[in-house]
């Protein structure tokens, strides 16, 4: 089985992607903007080939090239899991007539404003939004959406360039940092918890499932940089309080046509209990939400989702063992971290149920924490108990401070 895997090292996780498909029998052919002398040796092994292209996210330029590179031998996946790159994949597999979801298809997971369309023509509850591409369009649309609003790119992913606003003043300011954008969704505000929903799919049909609870919204976490981000594997996925997500989220992945392979959906449970649509992407979540449930399942769902890809299959387990939290934090102050404390108390009272500490030690430089959502490093725990893994990731996000300085 010959797979084309755009970009296969970077984000750094897709290099687990990469082992996954090597292991369940791919040979894989690597495409991406960096030299085969650069790519992290533990990579390499599972890389039948390399092509470097000068610039990823030029797509025209990229199919040229792979088509030219693969010219004579047989393929038989095109494969993405980095977000900007899906439209990419599906556009090759037209050209060369390879399985998999239609370019068409994958702009209803791409296209925030197409997808919600798509998914309200099913019957299913959404936002109200409107498709912007200036800022007197938005403004016409706040009038007509009211307030409070979300303002975010049509193509964006993980709450970048998004913003709630509650005035035309907010709308303002928000529209000035955005000039860099050419598309925005504007869309109602929904007041309520907000949830994953996460699967590997086979021809549509949920083989894993998931969800999370973001503790708080990422639109508030990516707005505060005091606030250590939590985020929470429901073990209990089926309990009757979440039941209108999981249905919603299957019907969701009939009305845009999911094919194989991993989706990452975000919905809200409004307070009288109604499900509300959120986005969706045809790949998987991303900030680790992968190992959290690996965590939850002791599972290896790099491997299982290759194993969907390649041979059509999922053999892992699907049992929920676990609640798993991950908590982010942002350190206090700029340059580089100079201390931590509070972590060595937090591990002894968490005792086994740490199963991960990925703080940036001193002498690490601080991360731009508006930049990414792993921010200066995370701890994990899982429990079986809600209530245990909920308290130890709140003490984690209360009781553990990074400092910087200097």
């Amino acid at each position: 089985m010959r797979v084309v895997f755009l970009s296969p090292s970077y984000p750094p996780e897709m290099q687990q992607y990469t082992r996954g498909l090597a292991e369940v029998g791919a040979e894989v052919y690597g495409v991406g903007d960096q030299p085969a002398s650069a790519l992290p040796a533990s990579l390499k092994p599972h890389l039948r080939d390399w092509l470097q292209v000068p610039r990823i996210m030029d797509e025209d330029d990229v199919l040229e090239r792979v088509t030219r590179w693969m010219r004579g031998r047989t393929v038989d996946k095109v494969l993405a899991n980095w977000e900007p790159l899906v439209i990419l994949a599906a556009k090759i597999r037209e050209r060369w007539g390879v399985p998999g979801m239609s370019v068409d298809t994958v702009r209803g997971f791409r296209d925030k404003q197409l997808m919600k369309e798509r998914v309200k023509a099913a019957g299913l509850r959404v936002p109200r939004s409107e498709r912007v591409r200036n800022d007197g369009e938005a403004r016409e649309a706040a009038e007509r959406i009211g307030y409070p609003m979300v303002i975010k790119p049509i193509a964006g992913a993980g709450s970048a360039d998004t913003y709630k606003v509650e005035s035309a003043r907010e709308l303002e300011a928000a529209l000035a940092k955005m000039h860099g954008v050419t598309e925005a969704s504007c869309e109602e505000y929904i007041t309520g918890e907000e949830f994953t929903f996460d699967t590997v799919c086979i021809a549509g049909k949920p083989a894993y499932e998931n969800i999370a609870s973001y503790l708080p919204k990422p639109l508030e976490a990516r707005s505060n940089e005091w606030i250590s981000p939590v985020i929470i594997t429901v073990r209990d996925m089926y309990q009757a309080r979440l039941k209108p997500g999981v249905e919603l989220a299957r019907n969701v992945l009939g009305a845009l046509g999911m094919g194989d392979g991993f989706t990452h959906m975000e919905w809200f449970l409004t307070p009288k209990g109604e499900a509300v649509f959120g986005e969706i992407g045809c790949r998987p979540g991303g900030a680790c939400l992968v190992d959290q449930m690996n965590y939850t399942s002791d599972i290896d769902l790099f491997r299982e989702w290759a194993r969907v890809a390649v041979h059509g299959r999922f053999e892992g387990p699907t049992e929920r063992k676990y609640n798993a939290g991950i908590v982010f934090k942002r350190a206090l102050g700029q340059g580089r971290i100079t201390r931590i404390e509070g972590l060595n108390a937090w591990k002894r009272d968490c005792g086994r149920w740490v199963v991960e500490d990925k703080l940036l030690r001193p002498g690490a430089h601080r991360r731009d924490w508006k930049q990414t959502l792993l921010s200066d490093g995370h701890v994990l725990v899982r429990h079986p108990s809600w209530d245990e893994a909920y308290r130890m990731s709140f003490a984690a996000a209360t009781d553990i401070t990074l400092y910087a300085g200097g």
